[in-house]
């Protein structure tokens, strides 16, 4: 194989884009985009990273070929492509197995790369934290260490010993195997000790609690535009696929909450790789214990029930959800966000409106992330939403107890307060308060 194939994929490199469409439904869930719609997020994808896409076109698959996956005269049109479109490398938005790419490589002279290479490309270079980058590298070295088949020359050469113990020595190939299975385990270690870092967070946020709100949704849908109008933070958004990465926290005030922690996670996408859904675990584990999901959609986007339906499956793998479809997740309740309803013609607009009088049982919320028109409503539902099932409580409290009446204050709604009179350890206020049965306890606690 060239040399040349065997380098990154580089910026600004020219690009054909091939969606190979698949008889019948290909996702687990029986969602799939339409083949115009996927090559669009293919596109998206390429210039994501700073490809030109030269060309995309979706090509039908009837029988998949175990060596090349396309048929010779699929492969010679894709050649043709290449040619009229000068591009130097194919993007192919599926999966293929180590020996389709390489010979799809030696076939059509150009580098390839499948649709897990394109996300881990991106993934890398927008891994901004170390905990990123770390988790980046283990789903590449995954994503690799079945890819070491290639014919390349290199590979094939044995390290032999010397003496009675030289032996045939090992291949360079299962040298490399082993640096990265070494290497996979050093990371794995690390980030199991992020993990536990992020659990003490955790645990010192139920100590000295405050509600967390998990912003997840399909990338592009608008999540880290809506962290910024609700927080006032500058988080990078911009009309790209995974602008975002590292997982972002902010306070927020809420109606009948004082302060309350945002969570703007990495956004989803059909496909995922599993190696990277593995990797992430340790952030996403952050919607495990939030109290309140926001879903953040584009309603504006004709596959927008499709790409729910993908999130939803993320989330199903991530065990928060406890059924299929629109099942309410484990314990936690979730909020569905339609943004960017100022994108929306008048007529669908006014069908979205009737489809929401008939889910009235649903807690949705229309609003638009860039203008602002419908954020104040979402902050009073999350508000209701964490305060709802409170009850009003007396408590008699040492005016010196400071931690325990910053509580109740931080925590509750304080409906009033009194003087409660003299006790053995001072002064006493009587407080009644506003609280949920979680906040209760918590408050039983300290």
């Amino acid at each position: 194989m060239n040399d040349e194939l065997k380098g990154e994929v580089t910026r600004g490199a020219r690009a054909l884009v091939v969606y190979p469409q698949m008889r019948g439904p290909r996702s687990r869930g029986g969602a799939d985009l339409d083949p115009d719609a996927r090559l669009d997020e293919a596109k998206g994808l390429a210039l994501a990273i700073g490809l030109v896409v030269a060309d995309a076109q979706a090509i039908p698959i009837r029988a998949p070929r175990a060596g090349t996956l396309f048929g010779e005269g699929q492969i010679q049109n894709i050649g043709v492509a290449c040619e009229l479109n000068e591009a130097e490398l194919v993007i192919v938005d599926g999966s293929l197995s180590a020996i389709q790419q390489r010979n799809l490589e030696e076939k059509l002279k150009r580098k390839v790369i499948d649709r897990t290479g394109l996300i881990l490309e991106i993934f890398g270079e927008r891994a901004a934290t170390a905990e990123g980058r770390l988790q980046v590298e283990l789903a590449h070295l995954d994503y690799q260490a079945g890819r070491l088949v290639r014919s390349w020359t290199h590979l094939e050469r044995q390290r032999g010993g010397f003496g009675f113990l030289g032996g045939p020595g090992e291949t360079q190939i299962e040298a490399d195997r082993r640096m990265i299975r070494d290497r996979m385990a050093k990371i794995r270690r690390e980030l199991e000790q992020v993990r536990r870092t992020r659990g003490l967070h955790r645990d010192r946020r139920e100590k000295a609690p405050w509600p967390v709100i998990a912003l997840v949704g399909y990338t592009n849908a608008g999540k880290s535009t809506l962290f910024n109008r609700l927080t006032g933070a500058d988080v990078m958004a911009q009309d790209l696929l995974f602008a975002t990465l590292d997982p972002t926290m902010r306070a927020i005030r809420l109606p009948g909450v004082e302060k309350a922690i945002l969570s703007d996670t990495v956004g989803f996408i059909s496909d995922l790789p599993t190696q990277l859904v593995a990797a992430f675990r340790a952030t996403l584990e952050e919607v495990n214990a939030a109290d309140v999901i926001v879903h953040v959609r584009d309603i504006a986007n004709p596959d927008t029930e499709t790409q729910k339906l993908q999130v939803l499956e993320v989330l199903a793998d991530l065990g928060v959800l406890t059924g299929e479809g629109d099942g309410e997740a484990a314990g936690i309740p979730i909020i569905e966000v339609w943004n960017k309803w100022d994108l929306l013609g008048p007529a669908h607009a006014e069908k979205l409106r009737e489809a929401l009088a008939h889910r009235a049982k649903e807690t949705i919320v229309p609003l638009s992330a860039r203008t602002g028109l419908g954020c104040e409503r979402l902050l009073e539902v999350l508000g209701e939403r964490l305060t709802a099932g409170s009850q009003v409580y007396s408590f008699v409290v040492p005016v010196a107890d400071g931690q325990r009446i910053a509580f109740l204050h931080a925590r509750g709604e304080v409906v009033a307060e009194e003087n409660a009179g003299e006790g053995p350890e001072g002064p006493l206020v009587r407080l009644q308060v506003r609280l949920s049965e979680r906040e209760l306890g918590r408050f039983a606690a300290l």
